[in-house]
Formats: C-alpha cells, structure tokens, sequence
C-alpha cells in the first residue's frame, strides 16, 4: 500500500513556508510576499508520487500578540496540528532564533506526531544554521534537521523523502492530478490580493481583504473564424480600513488598480483554462480586522 498524509508546515511569519510548499508542489498554490504574514489561511498543496501522496497544509506565520486579527491566525496554525499525520517546521536561517522559535518549538512538545524540520535559506552567504541547530538539539531532539533552500530547491529532495517515510500508508485523498484543492474564487481573490500587496505602501497589505462580489462565466466571440471561447468574469471588491489606504490602492488617475488588474489576469490567465476578466474596485471597511464574523469567515 502506498503512503499518505497531511503534513502542517509550520513556522514564525517570513520563514518561507509558502516558497517551499509551491516549490514541493511544482506549482503556484500559495502566493508569496515579503510582507509578513500574507499567508491568513489554511493552505492545501498536494504532491503525488508513485510512493503515494502528501498534502501539505501551509500555515499563518506563528506570531506572538494580542491582537485579534493575530490570535486568529495563530488559532488557526495551532488547530492544524489535529488533522495533521507530519508536522514541517520552516525555520529561516537569515534571522537569529528568538522568541517565536521558542513558541513554536513549545507548540510543537504538544504533539506526539513526527516532526521534521526545514533550516531554510542556506544558499544565503551568512547564516545562522548553528544557533539552529543547538536550540532544536536541546529543544526537540527528536526532530530531523535537513538544510534547504526553498527558493532554488536546495535540499528538498532528501526532506521530501523523510515526508514519504513518516506519512502513514493509505490511500490517497485526491485524485492524482491535482496540486491543490482552493476553489477558483480563493484562486482568484488570493492573486489580486498577492499584486495588491506588491504594488502598494507598507501601511495597506495587512488592512487589505479580497472579495469576490461575483463570477459569470460567457462566451465571448472569437472573431473572423466565429468561434466561441469561454472567459470567466470577475467582480471584486478590494477592502481596506482607511480613506487614505483607498486612495494609495486606486492610485493617481486609477493607474495603481489598472497595474494591479493586469497582472492579476495575466497570472490567472496561465491557470486557468478560460480567460478572466476582472472588474476591481476598492471599498473602506473601517475596522474589519475587530468584527469576529467577517474574521471567521476569511480565516480559515
């Protein structure tokens, strides 16, 4: 019988956990800043093999405050945990270990499950894999240490092998060509929100949210050899906290939204296999981050 599992990855905000699950997985199923934690939901990435199959389930930076928009997303790393057979700590090299290595690592003393752990960004000139190395030796012993890069790939090959080696034998979850399980309207609302967050100042990417108003799928012309061609229309409404961050978002005559727009159907147009129209516009939503019913529904 073939291996299969759920593997939690896991980790302090930045550490590279959703480079390594897009890296693992072959494909974009997480999207990616140097913001601090744009990951706020439970990801799925899906590998198969002829071993069997391991999807992964990437996490919110595990962040230590008090702030409710925080304990939500470190609520949500932590539940994970209970539906995981592998838990993957991606530790980041570039940082001295401090006080979130120390909760993660307490985070971790509470499950019984395998645990392996990613010291990434080795391919950097200077590290610090040694203080590494001696917390989690007098920490968690018990833990597998393989040196990786998630971004050039580094090392993956050897930890994807300690996965397969833990996961527990059974039958896949999926079907075998699938890398992820999000539904096209996450798909799409994560993509806008990755190019917003890009393109925008320091004060927007965490007061920024993602909704898709709705989806219409046409059938639009193709031209002088009269074929039609499906393309999916988008409605979405780019939700931020302040008049002022509206006014970063839409830009000087609209320039930053049109820019956000383009690449966001560029990428989606290399997803899916009909064209995405998107109509973006910006909405102020003072104080969402407190409202415990829209926070349930976006985090998860």
């Amino acid at each position: 019988m073939s291996k299969s599992g759920f593997v939690a990855i896991i980790g302090r905000p930045s550490s590279g956990k959703s480079t390594l699950l897009n890296t693992l997985c072959g494909q974009k199923v997480s999207i990616t800043s140097s913001v601090p934690q744009t990951t706020r939901n439970k990801i799925r990435g899906i590998v198969n093999e002829d071993r069997g199959q391991l999807v992964f389930l990437d996490t919110p930076g595990y962040h230590r405050s008090e702030r409710k928009f925080n304990r939500y997303l470190r609520d949500l790393a932590e539940s994970t945990l209970q539906e995981s057979d592998v838990v993957l700590y991606v530790a980041d090299l570039s940082r001295a270990p401090g006080v979130e290595e120390d909760d993660v690592l307490t985070l971790l003393q509470t499950t019984t499950l395998p645990r392996l752990c990613a010291l990434n960004k080795i391919d950097l000139p200077q590290t610090h894999e040694q203080r590494y190395r001696e917390l989690l030796h007098r920490k968690s012993p018990a833990t597998s240490l393989f040196p990786i890069s998630a971004l050039t790939g580094t090392g993956t090959g050897p930890l994807l092998d300690a996965l397969f080696s833990a996961a527990p034998q059974g039958e896949p979850f999926y079907d075998a060509d699938y890398y992820t399980d999000q539904a096209p309207e996450f798909r799409i609302a994560e993509i806008v929100r990755e190019k917003a967050i890009a393109r925008t100042q320091e004060e927007v990417p965490h007061a920024l949210y993602v909704e898709i108003a709705d989806m219409e799928m046409r059938e639009d012309s193709g031209g002088d050899d009269s074929r039609n061609e499906s393309s999916l229309w988008v409605r979405a409404f780019l939700n931020v906290e302040r008049e002022s961050q509206k006014g970063i978002l839409v830009g000087k005559q609209g320039r930053r939204i049109r820019e956000i727009r383009l690449e966001a159907q560029r990428e989606l147009n290399q997803i899916f296999p009909f064209r995405i129209h998107l109509d973006l516009r910006v909405k102020v939503q003072p104080k969402w981050r407190s409202r415990d019913p829209l926070l349930r529904r976006l985090l998860k």
